[in-house]
């Protein structure tokens, strides 16, 4: 088996302009912190920075963090976000029944110990999340893992911002597998094989004999593995690291899963199996829960680098279709170098005067700086926290979200003594 070519061991990753990472030295918990808060103040919004911490070991470190990096990294204004979908979304939906299905069959995603009162609410609100994002742009098509994407957008940064984020998402990295056949996904997973074949020869010619294809990897790709972690850190720590990077990038981690890399971690494993289709499809579709992720982080984007998605597109099979993932990429990532901090925006707002964009703001930037974080995301007193923000917003307006955000500044423990 080839062996990627070795990197220092106390390199950290940047971003680069085609969606690779570039090393850079490690940095401690606090230095990082510190890196992140001074990228989000700079004006443009340092991204190459927030880029370089998703993707570097630890990612973002805290939900938190995740509320204030995550928009930047798909170019969302946080005081421009869409309203709470009205009841009308719901009606004569042509994925209603279907959303409904997969949405209830969901709840192995809620952290345990959530009450079963706060479950049911956020269901409806997934549900009305995909039908809002499917409602607004027609030309996507509902799938199934796609609840399993919404959901881990939900569980962190809350419903509208949820909405801006899906809909970004399902517009540029996720817009192959919403076409009306399966067609641009198949696409997709054939880059998987190609990898293989540029890291082991032997372990591609077995998969190659049993006829297993890549259909074992399609519930990682289109769920961004959402749908087979069972720990919801590890699920977090992959969205901050594909969130920063090309749309292809869980491919490639594909690829290291299912080699040292998750097929080549477990090559060993893979050879020794009867060379029966059926054998080894069950093999490969399990993924083990205690997988050292940031060694496989670093090793997916080491194939990245190595074998970038032009250098296996030439390959005659990956010719004859054109992804608009792939495509517009580097569009889109030149698109978010241009942000203004939020303190900006948040001023920016307050002049435009408009009635629909301060009530955005409001109570968007309130619901992000609600503390979610862990263990407190459905701790004892927060109902009552989020009924005196509310209530307060409403009655106070501006004022009190003017005092709010600069109480995240201070930290959210500050918040909640506010109230």
């Amino acid at each position: 088996m080839k062996r990627l070519k070795k990197k220092k061991q106390n390199a950290g990753v940047g971003v680069n302009g085609n969606g690779s990472v570039t090393r850079e030295p490690h940095c401690g918990r606090k230095q990082k912190l510190a890196e992140i808060h001074q990228a989000l103040i700079s004006d443009p919004v340092d991204i190459e920075t927030l880029r370089r911490a998703a993707a570097s070991k630890g990612g973002l470190l805290t939900d938190e963090l995740r509320r204030k990096v995550w928009p930047k990294l798909l170019n969302i204004n946080v005081y421009d976000l869409p309203h709470k979908p009205g009841r009308d979304v719901r009606e004569n939906h042509k994925d209603y029944n279907q959303v409904v299905l997969d949405v209830r069959r969901s709840m192995k995603r809620f952290p345990k110990g959530m009450p079963a009162t706060e479950k049911a609410i956020l269901q409806e609100q997934l549900i009305d999340i995909i039908l809002e994002v499917l409602k607004c742009s027609p030309q996507l098509h509902y799938y199934q893992g796609y609840h399993d994407v919404a959901v881990t957008l939900l569980l962190v940064v809350g419903e509208r911002m949820a909405i801006a984020m899906l809909d970004t998402l399902s517009n540029h990295h996720l817009r192959d597998f919403m076409d009306p056949t399966m067609d641009s996904t198949k696409h997709i997973l054939n880059y998987l094989m190609p990898i293989l074949e540029q890291l082991d020869t032997e372990l591609h010619e077995f998969m190659i004999r049993a006829e297993v294809g890549t259909i074992f990897a399609l519930s990682w790709l289109i769920t961004w593995y959402g749908h087979v972690l069972s720990d919801f850190k590890h699920t977090m720590r992959l969205y901050d690291f594909f969130l920063a990077s090309h749309p292809l990038m869980p491919i490639y981690l594909a690829a290291t899963v299912r080699g040292n890399l998750i097929v080549l971690y477990r090559e060993k494993e893979v050879k020794t199996t009867e060379c029966d289709m059926a054998m080894v499809h069950h093999l490969l579709s399990r993924i083990p829960q205690d997988l050292p992720y940031e060694l496989l982080i670093g090793q997916a984007q080491d194939l990245f680098d190595q074998y970038p998605p032009s250098l296996l597109a030439k390959r005659a099979a990956l010719q004859s279709r054109k992804s608009l993932s792939i495509n517009t990429f580097q569009a889109f990532q030149l698109s978010t170098l241009h942000q203004r901090p939020d303190s900006v925006l948040q001023r920016l707002t307050k002049a435009q005067g408009s009635t629909t964009s301060r009530h955005a703001s409001r109570h968007s930037g309130l619901e992000a700086a609600l503390p979610r974080d862990g263990g407190q995301l459905w701790g004892k007193g927060n109902t009552i926290v989020k009924m005196a923000v509310w209530g307060l917003s409403a009655t106070l307006g501006a004022a009190v979200f003017a005092v709010a955000q600069t109480a995240m500044d201070w930290g959210p423990e500050v918040l909640l003594q506010l109230f």
